[in-house]
């Protein structure tokens, strides 16, 4: 399966999603106004991953802001995780950053997928 790599615009994150390296990753800001063009690539690739996925699958999710535009697209990447046997969402957070860690425990909250909070 191809790796799905974008590059952090101004108002959207960085996506790293390489399965020969275990690596799953969405990451910086996420302000657009209809998120749902750019998320569907992400969704796509996913629903292409639940085919032949890893053994385990860590979505590392490491944003500085979101909006609610955002969290729904996030719901649907989990709920596509949901059917990925060992999946987990892994949420980085700021230490002093209590709206990021709240905003990551209201979607676990949302999702069946277990989450695993990191400050950093």
């Amino acid at each position: 399966m191809s790796s799905l790599q974008v590059s952090p615009g101004e108002l959207t994150p960085a996506v790293n999603l390489i399965p020969e390296k275990g690596i799953f990753r969405i990451e910086g800001k996420s302000l657009m106004d209809n998120p749902a063009s750019f998320y569907k690539t992400v969704k796509d690739w996913f629903q292409h991953y639940l085919e032949k996925p890893n053994p385990s699958t860590h979505l590392e999710i490491k944003f500085e802001y979101y909006n609610t535009a955002t969290a729904r697209e996030l719901l649907e990447i989990f709920a596509l995780l949901e059917k990925v046997a060992h999946s987990k969402i892994i949420w980085h957070f700021l230490e002093d950053d209590e709206d990021m860690e709240e905003s990551g425990q209201e979607l676990a909250h949302l999702t069946k997928v277990p989450f695993e909070f990191r400050p950093y």
